[in-house]
């Protein structure tokens, strides 16, 4: 099994959702299941139907998370370096095509969010910043063509959890 890189507070939400889903999801489940089979037929229940589909979702999502934990390389955060964007970096980028500039913290996969600009490292752009400094341009392949960006700055921010 290879080793996903986290950070300490990806490893803990990802632990307090497993805690969740094993002590208060699957249970209410369990009793949504048990309600619905005292209806009587089973064979037209829709509650039964519905209480099954959410078990299997329930236990899917549990093994993916007891996955996701035991491939997790938790990362500490607290002595990176700004010289060059590594895992856990915020790292500015500036697309030379249009003048914006955006941050990204740079990622595990299971940790990886766009609407917090939180992309993985296994991503197009992640690849692309990994290793590289300030001042670097970097040419990265997305489905939208080939596009060009200069690291304009690099930070270490303080986890959340």
């Amino acid at each position: 099994m290879e080793k996903m890189p986290i950070t300490r507070a990806g490893f803990e939400r990802l632990k307090r959702e497993l805690e969740v889903l094993k002590t208060v999801s699957i249970p209410a489940n369990i009793k949504d299941i048990e309600t619905a089979r005292a209806q009587g037929d089973l064979s037209e229940n829709a509650e039964y139907s519905a209480a099954k589909e959410r078990q299997s979702f329930l236990h899917g999502k549990t093994q993916e998370l007891e996955n996701a934990l035991a491939t997790a390389n938790v990362i500490d955060l607290k002595n990176l370096s700004c010289d060059k964007a590594v895992f856990g970096s915020s790292v500015t980028i500036e697309d030379s095509s249009d003048g914006k500039k955006i941050t990204y913290q740079l990622v595990g996969p299971y940790e990886s969010d766009l609407e917090k600009n939180r992309i993985s490292v296994t991503s197009p752009i992640g690849k692309a910043l990994i290793g590289m400094c300030v001042g670097s341009e970097v040419s990265v392949k997305t489905p939208g063509g080939v596009r060009e960006f200069e690291i304009v700055d690099i930070s270490i921010q303080d986890e959340e959890a």
